[in-house]
């Protein structure tokens, strides 16, 4: 794919191609609009698959579909994680309830945010995430298929064909976002290789339709089937919706899925309605790098990890887009060095490695381990989710001795980590400070002398930072529920940047504090001006 050459005439341009049309390109299609950066999405398909697939979105991945004004409806599972339980069947005997998370505990973290996880089917939150790419402008090519891609020095060129009619041409990019799925041919093209646990198993699904609201009555949503000739994984959509997923490989015809999952059913006078079936491999991977030049891994591309209690696969890869855009835009806009750029990789490849690890450490899958266990101790939810740290260049004073993942409510603001939550009040209305992150840089602090500073700072580098001065216009109940929170005393400063992570704080102010915010962003910004005093 790589080394292919077309020469074709008029040449589209744009700054950034995104290969993919699905969960996690459309989210990158959705976070660099919002930034202001134009965007191509192709896609093979014309439209979302008609299976669900994904269903739980967690706190996190909705903070970044609020920020950027996307609504997703609320679930009646509310802030709660959805139980399962082990039966024999349905309508048979429950043997058994798991707790969701290791020690029963956890809720996604839901307060320690101003939303909660949502639970909606990947086919109807997809549609939204289009109609908000469009709205900001990010131009759709659906039925676009991708020949090949030639980078060099200043771009990439794509070769593009319109499956509708056969037309070829060329698309020309600053830059590559490829979100094209587990087997994606871009990363193959690159040679990046991958590590982890590997192939775990060939899934079958039979997507169907029957009235069985009754066996919801207890809240109970996900069962394990264990029959003795028959395992398998049976949930509801919430919409009427089921879906049965069977690890046998076993190619079975329409009433021969209807027999089966009358059996998961526990019951033979249960109309059932076919919907569709899918074959898919359940794969453990991670990719040796995320990034090659011009070209970046998102989603299944960069990091296969198969469905689990706290959904880490298409989180994952709704947090990869977030991360990379303001990057992007940062770099496209001439406001940060391409260096910025290298961050991505050193800031997202380890949190894909550790929800690899961490999928291994819970009962789900500790059975496809080589040894007796994982020596990985298993995380709560919200650690993985809103307690996760970043090092890079793009973060000043992410101390060593942290630890990769903590609970949200184990931090207070250490740079590396997400902006915590805390309620606020704007214009006579309550908010959280996760509101105040927007498109720009933000300094929080009590201490009026930061204004000028973050002004000062901003003029000199051409990067625009807002200062949020908490007791004034940003009203708080205690001050001091914000010094505790972000670790910085009344006179301090925390610097976040536009994906909501606290990039550098300081403790009190210095003696010229326009000269450490200066410093401190030149840095953790790639700034291309450097201070010249």
């Amino acid at each position: 794919m790589i080394t292919m050459h077309v020469n074709i005439e008029n040449t589209d341009t744009t700054p950034v191609l995104i290969v993919g049309g699905s969960l996690v390109g459309l989210s990158a299609a959705v976070f660099l609009s919002w930034q202001g950066v134009p965007v191509v999405v192709v896609d093979k398909h014309h439209g979302s698959s008609p299976h669900p697939r994904a269903i739980g979105f967690t706190t996190r991945t909705i903070e970044h579909f609020r920020q950027v004004g996307i609504a997703v409806p609320t679930s009646t599972q509310g802030m709660k994680p959805p139980r399962r339980a082990r039966v024999e069947s349905l309508a048979g005997n429950w043997l058994e309830e798991y707790p969701w998370t290791p020690g029963g505990g956890g809720a996604y973290g839901a307060e320690q945010s101003p939303v909660h996880a949502a639970a909606i089917t990947q086919d109807r939150l997809e549609p939204l995430l289009r109609d908000r790419a469009i709205e900001l402008g990010a131009e759709l090519r659906l039925g676009t298929e991708l020949l090949g891609l030639t980078p060099d020095e200043h771009g990439v060129t794509a070769v593009l064909r319109r499956r509708d009619d056969d037309h070829e041409y060329t698309l020309r990019a600053q830059y590559v976002v490829a979100a094209d799925g587990g087997d994606s041919g871009v990363r193959t093209a690159l040679g990046i290789e991958r590590h982890g646990v590997g192939p775990l198993s060939v899934q079958r699904s039979i997507l169907f339709r029957a009235p069985l609201e009754e066996y919801l009555r207890h809240g109970v949503v996900q069962f394990e089937i264990e029959q003795p000739d028959l395992r398998a994984f049976l949930t509801t959509y919430g919409d009427g919706r089921w879906v049965l997923m069977l690890s046998d490989d076993v190619e079975r015809d329409a009433d021969q899925q209807i027999e089966v999952v009358r059996r998961a059913i526990g019951r033979t006078d249960m109309p059932v309605e076919l919907v569709t079936t899918g074959r898919w491999d359940l794969k453990a991977l991670i990719a040796d790098s995320f990034s090659a030049g011009r070209i970046f891994l998102a989603g299944d591309a960069a990091h296969q990890l198969p469905p689990n209690r706290g959904g880490f696969g298409a989180n994952t890869g709704i947090d990869d887009a977030h991360n990379l855009a303001w990057k992007l835009a940062a770099v496209l806009s001439g406001k940060s060095d391409a260096r910025l750029l290298d961050t991505y990789d050193a800031e997202r490849r380890p949190v894909a490695d550790l929800r690899h690890d961490q999928l291994f450490a819970r009962a789900d899958y500790k059975a496809y381990l080589p040894g007796a266990q994982s020596d990985t101790p298993a995380l709560e939810d919200s650690a993985i989710e809103l307690g996760q740290l970043y090092r890079s260049t793009a973060i000043l004073g992410a101390d060593p001795s942290l630890p990769a993942a903590a609970r949200p409510d184990e931090w207070n603001g250490q740079p590396g980590t997400r902006a915590p939550h805390v309620w606020i009040t704007v214009d006579g209305h309550e908010r959280s400070t996760l509101d105040l992150i927007r498109h720009d840089w933000v300094l929080l602090s009590r201490d009026a002398q930061w204004r000028s500073a973050a002004n000062e700072v901003a003029n000199e580098l051409g990067i625009e930072v807002v200062f949020e001065q908490i007791g004034t216009e940003v009203g708080i109940a205690d001050p001091a529920t914000l010094e505790q929170s972000y670790g910085i005393g009344p006179t301090g400063a925390t610097l976040i940047r536009p994906d909501g992570y606290v990039a550098w704080r300081i403790p009190s102010a210095p003696g010229d504090p326009a000269h450490e915010l200066a410093n401190a962003l030149s840095t953790v910004a790639a700034a291309p001006r450097a201070r010249t005093s």
